[in-house]
Order: structure tokens, then C-alpha cells, then sequence
């Protein structure tokens, strides 16, 4: 929910998991195919990780944020804009949804932070790998060892500061929309 583009949310929760999944698969699918070389093992990945991340991703948003549901795409991608920006909603109709959506995007990041010490763990284990892998391991198994280092080190050390900008917008927002409709 807290990497959801306002434009993707226009397909609803079950857009935003096939979207995340497809994401997630194809993403998942390149590495086995740049490390491991095999069209097998990336086809098997796409077909189990895509659907898995899917599901787990539309099940979360829509328990985020249910109101979701009943919106227009349209509306709700304008919603998660507001919030995503900090900026209020003209229309006074979306300002309880702009604060049910600012809360759902805090309570992900507050489920996401006891996995960061595991994020840890793995960042300091694929150091080790790509170590090993620079020594030993054959080009495609070193790029996708480095790569994943990269990925790791930009999840402990950029998405925190990003997370909390768009904690802070999300907060105005709301803020806002809680003045539009009188404190509700």
C-alpha cells in the first residue's frame, strides 16, 4: 500500500494486486533468469511469486483501507493523490475517505517495522553472498548478488526517510480533511 502509484489505485484493491504481483513476479523472475540462466526456474517463479504477492497485496489494501471498494477508480486515485502530495480536496464528499486512507497508510508502516530487523539480516547475508559471489560465482550470479545488495541498502537506508515524508503528507492531508468537514 505504501508503494501504490495514485494513478494504479484507478483499478481498485484487486488492480492493485495483480499489479503488485506482476511486479513482484516479473521482478523475482528476472533474478532467476539473470543469476540461475534458466527460462524454467523464472516461468516457475512468475507463475508462484506473481499470484502469492497478488493476493497478499489485495487482501492487505483492502483491509487498509475497505472504503476502497465502494469508490470510483477515479476517486480513488484523486484520494491517494491528496494524501500522497499533502494537498486538500476541494470536493468535501472524499475527505473521510482522504483520512481513512491516510490511516491505512500509517498502519501499514507500523506493521512494516518490526520486519526491518530482518531486512537487516538479510542485507548483512547478500553482503556476504556477493562477497562470495565476487570471488567464486560465475557474471550472472554476480551482478544478481550486487543487485540485491543495492535493493537491500536502498530499502534500510532511503525508505525510511521516504516513508516518513509521505507519513508527514498523509498526516496534512488528513489534518486538512478533518478541518473540511468540521473535525469528523
Amino acid at each position: 500500500m505504501l508503494l501504490v502509484p495514485g494513478w494504479w489505485w484507478r483499478r481498485g484493491p484487486v488492480g492493485v494486486g495483480v499489479g503488485a504481483g506482476l511486479a513482484a513476479g516479473v521482478c523475482g523472475a528476472g533474478f532467476v533468469l539473470l543469476e540461475a540462466g534458466s527460462r524454467a526456474g523464472a516461468l516457475v517463479v512468475l507463475v508462484v511469486l506473481g499470484p502469492f504477492y497478488g493476493v497478499r497485496a489485495a487482501r492487505r489494501t483492502a483491509r487498509l483501507w475497505p472504503a476502497a471498494g465502494g469508490m470510483s477508480g477515479a476517486d480513488r486515485a484523486a484520494v491517494v493523490a491528496a494524501v500522497r502530495r499533502g494537498r486538500t480536496l476541494a470536493d468535501p464528499r472524499l475527505a473521510p475517505c482522504v483520512v481513512a486512507y491516510a490511516t491505512g497508510l500509517r498502519r501499514a508502516a507500523e506493521e512494516d517495522r518490526p520486519r526491518r530487523r530482518v531486512v537487516v539480516a538479510v542485507t548483512v547475508l547478500a553482503v556476504v553472498l556477493a562477497g562470495y559471489d565476487t570471488l567464486n560465482g560465475a557474471a550472472g550470479e554476480l551482478t544478481a548478488s550486487w543487485l540485491i545488495v543495492g535493493l537491500c541498502l536502498a530499502d534500510l537506508l532511503w525508505w525510511p526517510r521516504s516513508r516518513a515524508r509521505l507519513l508527514s503528507r498523509a498526516d496534512r492531508a488528513a489534518a486538512s480533511a478533518r478541518r473540511l468537514t468540521g473535525g469528523s
